[in-house]
């Protein structure tokens, strides 16, 4: 079977135009307890935001939930899909799809294993969330020989994958596989042989280092990482390594990152004082829009004003995700972007 590379198939950046966002609507009530109608809330803002530039494809587990996804989101473009799910956690469980760098337009679906983030959360259905959603899109699917998700990795459509050796290096993943292996299948599978690798993420971060919370790329050769905030800012040092760390690389086309820093919110705590990983750069961009999690503190109007300045021809929003992260993640988390494909010379 070929591979993706081998088809001129790559992971296009996240600021190329999307045809659709998938999303699932927030429906555990075990899982969510009290946060279940904040945690909707944020949700609806987010996915009406989304839905302004780009369709909205969402997974609802049951008749109850399809009717309050419905009655949350009328007016906006969002197709409902009957799906079960875990958890709505689908930048790690859905497919990432990949589009066509050469040739006729193309577009294909790209599924890894997924293990419950190493075992610490193992929820039912969430490891066929991949094969269902691939199949929903009637797109061809590449079965990927890793495990991975999607939130370990960020890319720049031109060859480069952000990363962390504390998440796809870890035992928890894929024991036994060397980096050269592990570097191999992002090559073969998202069309990045340029592995760019930085330590960790940041504390109590149950997926173990997610890129999506610590760097992102904004543009070519361009990434986004936080500063601290606060004299008790939890992550402090690892922040400040990071940076470092991203100055010094350089991206598949040999450009020396520019690292551009946003405040981060710096010390954030759940309802029983323990530190949870907050992060102004989970952010999702969508067509029109930089949807920016903020969690109470000073540091969110300038984050999302400096993300905003980034992306000067979408409009940058903050939104109160302390609900959402109570489950463990932000808007980045819970949504996995489709490309557009155009045909050449189509306006």
């Amino acid at each position: 079977m070929t591979t993706p590379r081998e088809e001129h198939l790559f992971q296009p950046a996240e600021w190329a135009r999307h045809s659709a966002c998938w999303l699932a609507w927030p429906s555990a009530a075990d899982l969510w307890l009290e946060n279940l109608e904040p945690a909707r809330t944020a949700f609806t803002e987010l996915a009406r935001g989304i839905a302004r530039s780009e369709r909205v494809e969402l997974l609802v587990p049951t008749a109850e939930d399809e009717a309050s996804a419905r009655e949350a989101l009328v007016g906006a473009e969002v197709r409902l899909h009957r799906v079960p799910f875990g958890d709505i956690w689908l930048r790690d469980t859905a497919p990432i799809f990949v589009a066509s760098s050469s040739g006729s337009p193309s577009l294909a679906a790209v599924r890894f294993g997924f293990n419950g983030w190493g075992g610490k959360y193992v929820l039912d259905h969430d490891d066929e969330v991949s094969a269902r959603i691939a199949e929903a899109s009637g797109l061809r699917t590449f079965v990927a020989p890793l495990v991975l998700e999607g939130g370990s990795v960020d890319v720049d459509g031109e060859g480069s994958c952000l990363t962390t050796r504390q998440c796809l290096l870890n035992p928890n993943r894929n024991p036994g596989k060397s980096l050269a292996e592990i570097e191999k299948a992002l090559a073969d599978m998202l069309g990045t042989p340029h592995v760019l690798w930085l330590d960790e993420g940041l504390a109590n971060d149950h997926t173990d280092g997610h890129i999506d919370n610590i760097a992102r790329f904004v543009a070519p050769g361009v990434v986004v990482c936080m500063a601290p905030s606060g004299d008790d800012d939890p992550n402090r040092d690892v922040l400040e390594r990071i940076a470092t760390q991203l100055a010094a690389m350089t991206d598949a086309r040999g450009r020396k990152l520019q690292v551009v820093r946003v405040p981060g919110p710096g010390r954030v705590e759940d309802d029983d004082g323990k530190v949870v990983p907050a992060s102004h750069v989970n952010f999702y961009l969508s067509n029109d829009g930089v949807f920016v999690p903020t969690y109470g503190t000073a540091s969110a109007d300038e984050a999302v004003a400096a993300l905003g300045r980034l992306f000067p021809t979408r409009r940058a929003q903050g939104i109160d995700a302390r609900a959402i992260l109570s489950g463990g993640g932000a808007f980045h988390c819970i949504s996995q972007q489709v490309p557009e494909v155009v045909t050449k010379g189509a306006s």
